[in-house]
């Protein structure tokens, strides 16, 4: 069984940056195709970006050019870090991990909440 922890949210003003981090607790963390999503309030599950081993990385083109996804393979743990941070970018941040061989090893985070607001 894998655990997500994410870490890094908080209240942050509109240009402002933040960094999220989520630790894998299971082995083989190369094996998994790592993501993070995103939900506002009244709003669905959105992704935000993904990094899969041997492919490039992709956003959703709200946050194209401000925020970068990275992978630590040597520390299990995967990176978020949001510049230029706007209101719209306000909401919970789930860290996802799915394993490239086996999509039945589906697993979230419990999420971090980000605020961006003046």
């Amino acid at each position: 069984q894998v655990q997500l922890v994410e870490s890094g949210g908080g209240l942050v003003q509109p240009g402002g940056s933040l960094r999220l981090s989520c630790a894998h607790s299971g082995s083989f963390f190369s094996l998994y195709a790592m993501g993070w999503y995103r939900q506002a309030p009244g709003k669905q599950r959105e992704l935000v970006a993904t990094f899969t081993p041997g492919r490039d990385t992709n956003y959703v083109d709200s946050v194209k050019g401000r925020f970068t996804i990275s992978r630590d393979n040597a520390k299990n743990t995967m990176y978020l870090q949001m510049n230029s941070l706007k209101p719209e970018d306000t909401a919970v941040y789930y860290c996802n991990a799915r394993h490239l061989r086996d999509p039945l090893r589906n697993y979230w985070g419990q999420g971090t909440q980000v605020t961006v607001s003046s």
